[in-house]
This record gives C-alpha cells, structure tokens and sequence, in this order.
C-alpha cells in the first residue's frame, strides 16, 4: 500500500517537525515532501498532521501511523540485510550464552580472537540470570552457554564441561544495621531485611532462586551491576558469588559476615548444544579450554 519512500518521509517529517527540515534530510523540495504527505493522507482518509505556521504536529492517528511505519521499515532494512548477507555467504552465526555470573572482562579477547579466526560469522552474547542459560540451549537461542550453574535441568543433545565450583559470600553495606550484629548471624535475624535476588532469565524452564529464607521479603533485580548499587545503599541483603565480592571487600564499600548457616556451592559447567555443531563452534569450545581453565579465566 505504501512503498519504502513513502514511510520515510512521513518518518523525516516527524522527527523533524517540518516540511522544510525534511526535505533538507531527504534531499529533495519542501513541496515533494508535502505532496507526499497530502498523498498519503488522501489514501488513508485521515489527516496525520496538524498544519501550523512553519511545523507540523502529528495527530493521534499520525502517532500511531509513524510507530507502525517505522517498525515496517525496521523489517525491511532486516530483509535487505539478510538477504545480502547470504547472497555473500555471511548465513551463519554463533550464539553465546553468558550466566551474569561470569567475568565480563574476558569477553573482549574472546570476542576479538573469533572474529579474527572467523571474518564471515557473527557472534550473538547474551547475558542470563540462572536456568535463563539452560533455558536459552533448550530453546536455540544459544549453541553455547558458559557459566550454567546447578544440575542439569535438561536431556538429550547437550553435553557439557564442568568449570569448577563456584564460591558464595554472605555481603552488606557498612551502613546496614547487621554491619553491627553479632555472629554468626541467625536466620531470624535476616528475615527481618529483603534479600537482594536476580530475577531468573528462563522463559520455559522452571525459575530458580540461589538463596531465599522462608517468609523472607525479596528485592528482585535484572543483574549483578543493580544487586551491587543497592547493596552498597544499604536497602538489601544478599549473598555474592565470591569473585565478584572480593574486590568490593577490598575497597570497604561492602563487608562481609558470618552466617549461622552454610551458604550454597554451586557447580558451573560450559555446556553446548550437540545438534548445532559448527566449524565455529568447535573453535569456540576448543579456544575456552579444558576445566582448570574456564574456572581461572570465567570464575576466579
């Protein structure tokens, strides 16, 4: 019904707020562009913007007319893309699922040495919270996963290596009122303040919580990045995977404490998806190493 210029132009003309400006960006007369519009309008039966002295202000029905167009040409810039993309044998890729419990700053190496090793294939990261890893193989939003904790909640064409175990530490601000409590800290006692959890990232599989007492209010975040700026506000409790607790015990800007409980151990393995092997995918499983490896480069 509309052609691909036509959209852009009444995208130019919102954004802009004028004919003129429009026209300046597209190139072309400011009485195109009108024409164009008055075009579309006529078609649609429907006026998408209101007329004053040197800009132009969409109507409701213009609003929603411009959020659909753009999605339109969001899908057809995607269809150009993909289509030049296998025309030029750029059709395969590499999904990667990363558990928000690993070091991030080993994912630039790996991403540079791929890239260098494989010019024509691209490389998806993804960031998942707990079995949002397990969740993204069984799915195929992911070939491969690196930091999945706990047991194995799938079957069948999935095999994996173990990358150690990871360590948890009981942390708070200096400033939250346990910072004076005495220890060990009984379970009653931290009841009493919302625990800090990240929010489970699996879409099918059953969410999961690493540590949660019973009756216990919860402060449900999308990261570690959020679960650290409220632990050092003070507005939370929580427990930390240790590699990432320790260098915020070394600066002071968290402390850590004694519980009168033991706190979690959690098995973390690679895994992969056996049915979606690759030249590229053996590279990335070979490049990450054996266990000694993946535990000293992703979790210490």
């Amino acid at each position: 019904m509309f052609s691909q210029q036509d959209l852009q132009v009444i995208d130019a003309v919102a954004r802009r707020g004028s004919f003129t400006a429009a026209a300046d960006e597209l190139c072309k007369v400011p009485s195109a562009i009108s024409y164009t519009v008055r075009n579309i309008e006529e078609r649609l039966a429907v006026n998408l913007f209101i007329r004053l002295h040197r800009k132009v202000k969409l109507t409701p029905a213009g609003e929603y007319f411009v959020i659909e167009s753009r999605k339109l040409l969001k899908q057809m810039a995607h269809m150009t893309f993909q289509t030049q993309r296998v025309a030029n044998g750029w059709n395969q890729s590499v999904s990667l699922a990363l558990d928000n419990v690993v070091h991030e700053g080993r994912i630039n190496t790996m991403v540079g040495d791929f890239y260098n090793a494989f010019p024509d294939v691209e490389l998806l990261l993804t960031m998942e919270v707990y079995n949002g890893v397990w969740d993204a193989l069984v799915d195929s939003r992911a070939d491969i996963a690196i930091g999945a904790t706990a047991t194995i909640p799938v079957s069948g064409g999935f095999d994996y290596r173990g990358m150690g175990k990871l360590k948890w530490t009981f942390v708070i601000s200096p400033n939250h009122p346990l910072a004076q409590a005495q220890q060990p800290i009984s379970n009653a006692e931290l009841a009493k303040y919302p625990v800090i959890c990240l929010d489970d990232t699996a879409r099918k599989l059953p969410k999961r919580t690493t540590w949660l007492l019973e009756n216990q209010r919860r402060l449900v975040v999308p990261n570690w990045h959020s679960a650290t700026q409220l632990l050092k506000g003070g507005l939370g409790i929580a427990i930390m995977p240790a590699h990432m607790a320790n260098k915020l015990l070394m600066t002071g800007e968290l402390i850590e404490k004694e519980l009168i409980t033991t706190l979690p151990v959690s098995d973390c393995c690679l895994a992969w998806n056996t049915k979606r092997m690759s030249p590229a995918v053996q590279w990335l499983l070979d490049y990450l190493g054996d266990s000694d490896q993946l535990h000293q480069q992703w979790l210490e």
